[in-house]
C-alpha cells in the first residue's frame, strides 16, 4: 500500500489542471458514494481493521472485568 506512495503523489500532481484558468465551475457534490470510495480501502484491509477492533474491544472488556473483580483468572490461585 505504501510502496509506491511517492509515485502516486507525483502522478496526481501531473493530472492537476493548469492554474491559469480564473473561472471555475462549481463542483457538484456526489450524493451516493460507497464505503469503498470514502475509505479507499480494499476488502482485506477493512476485514483486518474489523478483526483488530474486535480484539481490542474484547481485551479491554476482559481487563475491565478483571480489574473490577467480576472475574478472577484461574492462574492467580
Amino acid at each position: 500500500m505504501l510502496d509506491n506512495l511517492r509515485d502516486q503523489a507525483s502522478f496526481q500532481e501531473e493530472q492537476k489542471p493548469p492554474e491559469h484558468k480564473k473561472t471555475r465551475e462549481p463542483r457538484q457534490r456526489r450524493q451516493n458514494r460507497s464505503f469503498d470510495e470514502i475509505t479507499h480501502m480494499t476488502a482485506r484491509q477493512r476485514f483486518a481493521l474489523a478483526v483488530m477492533l474486535l480484539i481490542i474491544v474484547t481485551l479491554l472488556g476482559i481487563m475491565l472485568l478483571v480489574i473490577s473483580g467480576k472475574i478472577v483468572p484461574s492462574f492467580i490461585y
